[in-house]
């Protein structure tokens, strides 16, 4: 039987029907679309359950070919060979690219991946493209994505005997609120209306929250408070949460997320096998992306070997009269990451630190995601934490069912044995605020603090006579307002002539149970109780592509003739 056609709609389409308020089906699904591979799974009436392919898989690759004239991702179609993943016509790792801009490492270090990955280091997107037939078919990672979810959400009606709408999807703690919407606007490409976009150690704390609530509930007992450490870690991203379950209760105490995984890995690997890597690869001819496909290959294949065994060979004919023939111990790898290791080590202390949770306090220690069968990830969780691991779910399911519980709580399902009776307390991931006193980033919503959330500061002008301010919203954690995600700015005119110093700039954040963040600013001259001119009052983010772009001319156009500076507490 012939595959589906699919249709992807354009990410500049806004049809009424995407907008619109109307009910919603009965359930939402959950995805977790990882770097490498994606699950989808859905809550059937009594338990999670994951959904499978035609192949009977329940874990996917996370790809897109475009050889064809119709592209066809890892849901739909079984890829010959693995190097076939590796020709040049196949797009993957996406859940890397979306939502950055040429400047960010991150894309830097994927021009070593087998497809074409082109930037002009000016704070624009990147320039994607696959090798279909000798030409360079340009892309985006949205459309890449949306194609993947189109053959998800297909999969999924087709087992359900129902269509779908609605999702869960499970995110990077480090994404960034552009991010976010770049994974929406993926959904709606797709015909998929997202109502949770869930942090993955979060998904994996509503999971935890039910298995202990179904414990207590066996066991006929009231359950205390338990406090958890999870450490998830895929091919893309790290992230750690602490969490405090009780009674189907679990509130993030903190969370943090860096852009480092086991792609991070395996490219150290294949530098280390091949030191002259980046000239041989630099011009992306046919021969030459070829080559880093079998490298790339033979590098994953002995990563994984070397989670069971001490040591592999290593032998690979890369064409061109180049040939890598090495033996690779466990101990070598691990010396070759150690950099990798040490964040690990640092993220997992610095979420204990902002949680202020000890590691005696801790009553489980999850280890989650695709790495997380390396022995090395083990030891150095055991060792921080001081704990053995808990090993009452699948790491490479945890994700996904949490999403598929949040569809099910969110979409309103009941369930007579309170299997459902769950609740999440989020956490803001990176703290928000505005560029004040110079170039410095002034947060006025800090990281981890409760969702929802509503905060204000107040600042002033720093030049006499001072009749506008440019209100610029930035999201991080670094001092430097420029070497944060942008979000967005408005500007307030008609502030009346004072003295630098004198007009009071009120500047309040709001963010919502569902993570919708709202900016509000208004001006009060003293002896005033009501702003003078009309309260600003803004969605974010507001950028759109061009972000980097549009900080730099900003500062170029404005300088510092529409800074504020804070006003200090009294």
């Amino acid at each position: 039987m012939a595959e589906p056609a699919y249709t992807v709609a354009s990410d500049s389409e806004t049809t009424g029907e995407e907008k619109s308020s109307s009910a919603f089906p009965e359930i939402a699904i959950g995805i977790d679309i990882g770097t490498s591979q994606c699950s989808v799974a859905v809550w059937n009436g009594s338990q999670v359950e994951l959904l499978k392919n035609t192949r009977n898989q329940k874990l996917m690759r996370s790809y897109v070919t475009f050889k064809d004239d119709i592209p066809s991702g890892g849901v739909s179609y079984q890829l010959s060979h693995e190097h076939e993943m590796l020709s040049g016509a196949v797009i993957f790792n996406m859940k890397r690219l979306i939502g950055r801009v040429d400047t960010d490492p991150v894309v830097h270090s994927s021009k070593s991946l087998p497809f074409l990955v082109q930037t002009l280091d000016i704070g624009v997107r990147p320039f994607i493209a696959a090798l279909v037939n000798n030409v360079w078919r340009s892309t985006t990672p949205e459309e890449v994505l949306a194609i993947f979810l189109v053959e998800l959400r297909v999969m999924a009606e087709s087992q359900l005997k129902q269509p779908i709408r609605n999702v869960v999807l499970s995110i990077p703690v480090s994404f960034s609120r552009f991010q976010l919407t770049r994974i929406e606007r993926a959904c709606a490409m797709a015909g998929l209306h997202v109502l949770r976009l869930m942090p993955e150690p979060t998904a994996v704390a509503l999971l935890y929250a039910q298995q202990q609530q179904q414990m207590i509930h066996d066991n006929m007992g009231s359950g205390s408070e338990k406090i958890a450490l999870i450490f998830n870690m895929g091919a893309g991203y790290c992230d750690a949460a602490v969490t405090a379950t009780a009674g189907g209760v679990s509130q993030i105490k903190a969370l943090a997320g860096i852009a480092t995984g086991g792609e991070d890995f395996l490219q150290n690997m294949m530098r280390h096998l091949l030191l002259n890597f980046d000239n041989l690869f630099s011009s992306r001819g046919i021969n030459e992306i070829k080559s880093m496909g079998l490298l790339r290959v033979a590098t994953q294949d002995a990563i994984h070997k070397l989670s069971f065994e001490e040591s592999v060979q290593i032998d690979v004919d890369l064409g061109n009269g180049l040939r890598i023939c090495k033996q690779v111990s466990r101990e070598e790898f691990e010396e070759v990451n150690q950099k990798i290791f040490e964040k690990c080590e640092s993220l997992i202390i610095q979420c204990l630190h902002d949680a202020k949770v000890e590691a005696d306090d801790l009553t489980d220690v999850i280890v989650v995601g695709g790495c997380s069968h390396i022995p090395k990830i083990k030891n150095l969780v055991k060792s921080v934490c001081k704990r053995e691991l808990y090993k009452g779910m699948n790491p490479l399911e945890a994700a996904v069912c949490g999403t598929a519980l949040e569809g099910a709580v969110a979409s309103g399902i009941s369930d007579p044995f309170g299997n459902l009776d769950l609740l999440t307390i989020q956490a803001t991931p990176l703290g928000i605020g505005i560029r004040a006193n110079g170039n410095s980033f002034v947060p006025i919503i800090p990281r981890n603090t409760t969702m929802p959330a509503r905060k204000e500061l107040v600042f002033t002008t720093v030049n006499d006579n001072q009749t506008e301010v440019l209100i610029i919203v930035h999201e991080g954690e670094t001092e430097k307002a420029d070497e944060n995600h942008l979000l967005g700015y408005f500007k307030i005119s008609g502030i009346p002539p004072a003295p630098k110093g004198v007009p009071e700039i009120n500047v309040c954040m709001d963010i919502n149970a569902s993570n919708v963040l709202r900016v509000l600013a208004g001006v009060i001259m003293p002896g005033s109780q009501q702003p003078v001119v009309p309260v600003m009052e803004v969605r974010m983010p507001t950028v759109d592509d061009g972000h980097g772009w549009c900080a730099e001319a900003m500062h170029r156009a404005y300088g510092s003739t529409l800074d504020l500076m804070t006003v200090q507490k009294k």
